[in-house]
């Protein structure tokens, strides 16, 4: 049986793991979140999370997005490619229900998923 768990390696950890990602990312996006992806040298992906003050004003807010977008990534982190993904929030993504981002993610993970096309 597939491991479920959302371990420290499972995780971008530092700032340089950050910047490589936004340097030469692939993106998947909505009016909601945006997805940045971009390959690793590890044989699983990882996940970071950029949830600005700005753009989801309360901590229970940014916290359930958190929450949210980590759960639908550890359920689907064995049908991703090794790649290292940030996960950004927008201002419109506090007003989604939990199900909706849900739906929005696994649309989003599966785009991310697809081998590129070129």
């Amino acid at each position: 049986m597939n491991k479920l768990a959302f371990s420290r390696e499972l995780r971008l950890l530092t700032p340089e793991h950050y910047k490589k990602v936004f340097q030469q990312a692939h993106r998947a996006g909505s009016p909601h979140l945006t997805i940045l992806a971009r390959p690793n040298d590890l044989n699983h992906p990882r996940l970071g999370l950029a949830v600005p003050k700005k753009q989801i004003k309360t901590a229970p807010g940014r916290n359930r997005f958190k929450r949210i977008v980590r759960e639908s990534f550890r359920l689907k982190q064995h049908d991703l490619p090794a790649n290292d993904f940030v996960v950004i929030a927008k201002k419109s993504a506090s007003e989604l229900s939990n199900e909706e981002l849900f739906k929005l993610l696994d649309k989003l993970w599966h785009r991310l998923s697809r081998p590129s096309r070129g």
